[in-house]
């Protein structure tokens, strides 16, 4: 038996699983620190809902990978400390973020997290890294769609430009 057959968990990771994970923990992390802010910034009750929602996702994330690179010897990333609490009134107007830009910011990260995970599970030969990342972005294409149908509950969905006629074919 080779060095990657058996049992998934028991096969080394490669360098480049090694940085994704890593590097995914600690986006994680930021990312965490950011929801905190967005949440302090918020004043819709359904946006605030999927925030912490975010929060909850993120905090698996990191809790999955950071389990994961310490039982394979490497140290995880370091945690940012919690923001301190602020009530929305206190946050001056001009500092203040809008729930329309807060839900167009999370709308692009989930995006983005949904290519991140699926360039890791494309890159990964250990099974279960991939069906761990598998997970990850199921659970955020549910929070992303949960944010689209905010966006246009809310009126806060800005369209690219929409084709509203279709030109007429042309035949050659």
């Amino acid at each position: 038996m080779g060095v990657l057959s058996g049992n998934p968990k028991d096969e080394p990771l490669h360098y480049g699983e090694i940085f994704n994970l890593w590097e995914f923990s600690a986006a994680a992390k930021m990312a965490l620190s950011t929801y905190q802010a967005y949440l302090y910034h918020a004043g819709d009750q359904d946006l605030k809902k999927i925030i912490d929602d975010l929060m909850d996702q993120a905090q698996r994330e990191i809790k999955d990978c950071d389990k994961l690179l310490k039982s394979n010897g490497f140290t995880p990333s370091p945690s940012l400390p919690d923001r301190p609490s602020v009530k929305l009134e206190d946050i001056p107007a001009g500092a203040r973020f809008s729930d329309q830009e807060i839900a167009a910011a999370l709308s692009n990260a989930v995006s983005l997290g949904l290519v991140v995970c699926s360039q890791i599970m494309g890159t990964s030969i250990r099974e279960d890294l991939g069906m761990m990342f598998l997970k990850i972005h199921a659970q955020m294409a549910a929070l992303g769609t949960a944010l689209l149908k905010l966006n246009k509950q809310k009126g806060w969905l800005i369209p690219p430009p929409l084709q509203l006629k279709k030109p007429e074919p042309v035949h050659a």
